[in-house]
């Protein structure tokens, strides 16, 4: 295939951009217009190149939830270097790590910081804004295939370290352009963005609201709610993008119930699963804007499926149907396709499918297999071709001789009126092998949750403990550690042992931990 500028990604955006297209700080109220945007992004690709740096050399980009660092990774793409983004915050403690493991060329930081790390690896450290180039001084994009690769991005999947997924630029054209469909997006869009670019949800939420033409409000107070809403409201957004935590958040610490959000059509929400109830409740509170779930994986670029608004009344709980350029097979134990209905692994195939992981042949070959990717994420495909996640390969109990899935455990607990959110592990088990470690989130817990709770499991559960906690263990991301709840459970702290079959037990066994 032959290279040209339209197969360049970040090239491709830029000539999309809308002539209303802004990017906006709310923070600092600072907003850069589209010949800002435009002008910058081919200043940061002007600044890589006259650096020295070769085509193909990676450059690391440290994200925040503010504007430039957003220039920075579309001008190194523009230019034919490999983002790299990875959350600033980490850059102290996983940088050097991170620089090795990609024998990463340079490193951009927003503010003037210098690192011990990059400078014994010769690692070019850049910082700063570039000066804007007017569009007759401004150099051509690199031309590229399609196949070739844009950008590392990390997983942010919630054990072990993170793998870097190598993502081409064809990957980023097919699967924004589903993604836009999906949720048909317009021209006049705005979306709130929380989430860093360096999570693959965070970025795709730039990247479909840019290449549609639209603009994009970049907020890092999420931990004062009420002043995004508030931004929210002030620069009439009508997306925001969330993971579960965030949504959490805004119904149990945050007025959304009082402040105006005018201009807002849709909520989207991925990165795990939200409970039935906190859906339910967000329909209720705003129910001028469309909830659409998604379901995707780092390793097919951001997005796999979409549960359409209009059918989450007859099939909450889905993660909706793949994307219109995606194929999707589940498989057993041999490779062999299930039958309707039936549970079994979840293979992916289609143009967002990335090529595998950087500089990991091994795990590659495991997850990447003939142009399909192997999910790891147990499903089912009901009649109407909507999918239902069960569980993890991983992520299972086996008590008594039989597998019960962590999703499927969570997910009816949650169900249970109090409980906003429920984590479940595995502890050892004299009789039954395993036994379920149950942590429930319940801010207004009712006297009678845990006979609720006991009432909603099957008598073949076996149950050693329920811990009432604050909130769940997550990463930067919002993904579940099922690590440190697995500790908390094995250390015993503030829980009482409870079997889920004796209903005569007191309800002191419900312990604050």
């Amino acid at each position: 295939m032959k290279a040209d500028v339209q197969s360049n990604f970040a090239a491709r955006l830029i000539e999309r951009l809308g002539s209303g297209t802004q990017l906006i700080d709310a923070a600092t109220r600072h907003v850069l217009q589209v010949d800002d945007i435009t002008a910058l992004v081919a200043a940061f690709a002007g600044a890589f190149s006259a650096a020295g740096l070769a085509p193909g050399d990676r450059v690391l980009i440290a994200c925040n939830q503010r504007p430039l660092c957003s220039l920075a990774y579309l001008g190194a793409m523009r230019a034919g270097f490999v983002a790299v983004p990875v959350n600033e915050s980490g850059l102290e403690t996983s940088g050097a790590a991170l620089s090795e493991k990609t024998g990463a060329r340079a490193l951009w930081t927003e503010a003037a910081r210098r690192f011990e790390w990059a400078e014994r690896g010769a690692v070019l450290q850049l910082d700063g804004t570039p000066a804007p180039l007017r569009a007759g001084a401004q150099p051509a994009a690199a031309p590229c295939r399609a196949s070739d690769l844009a950008a590392l991005m990390a997983t942010s999947g919630s054990t072990g370290s993170p793998r870097l997924v190598k993502v081409s630029h064809g990957n980023l054209i097919a699967n924004t352009e589903a993604i836009i469909r999906s949720q048909g997006l317009a021209d006049d869009e705005r979306a709130m963005l929380i989430l860093p670019i360096s999570y693959c949800f965070g970025a795709s939420v730039l990247h479909t609201h840019l290449y549609q033409g639209g603009s994009v409000v970049f907020d890092s107070r999420f931990m004062f709610p009420d002043k995004v809403l508030q931004a929210m409201g002030h620069y009439r957004c009508t997306t925001f993008a969330g993971v579960p935590t965030a949504y959490n958040i805004l119904l149990r610490r945050s007025n959304l119930r009082s402040i105006p959000l005018p201009g807002l059509r849709r909520f989207l929400q991925a990165g795990g699963a939200l409970s039935i109830d906190s859906v339910r409740q967000m329909r209720t509170v705003v129910p001028q804007a469309d909830f659409y779930v998604m379901y995707g994986q780092t390793e097919a670029t951001s997005r796999i499926s979409c549960l359409p608004p209009d059918r989450l009344d007859g099939k909450l709980g889905s993660v909706g149907v793949p994307l219109d350029n995606l194929t999707i097979r589940i498989v057993d134990s041999d490779g062999a396709d299930v039958p309707e209905g039936y549970s079994g692994e979840l293979h992916v195939s289609g143009d967002s499918i990335c090529a595998g992981y950087f500089d990991e042949p091994d795990e590659t070959e495991q997850k990447f297999r003939d142009g399909w990717l192997a999910t790891g994420d147990i499903a089912s495909r009901d009649r109407d071709g909507f999918l239902w996640i069960t569980g993890r390969k991983a992520e299972f109990i086996k008590m008594r001789g039989v597998r019960v899935g962590f999703a499927e455990i969570e997910a009816r607990i949650a169900a249970v009126t109090g409980v906003s959110e429920c984590a479940a592990v595995a502890v050892p088990h004299v009789e039954a092998g395993e036994a379920l470690a149950l942590f429930i989130v319940a801010p207004e817990a009712p006297a009678d949750l845990l006979k609720a709770i006991r009432r909603c499991m099957p008598t073949d559960w076996i149950c050693d403990s329920i811990r009432l906690i604050a909130e769940l263990p997550r990463n930067p991301y919002g993904k579940l550690q099922r690590r440190r709840l697995l500790e908390m459970a094995q250390s015993g702290a503030a829980a009482e042992n409870v079997d889920a079959r004796s209903p005569e037990k007191p309800p002191t066994e419900v312990s604050n931990a």
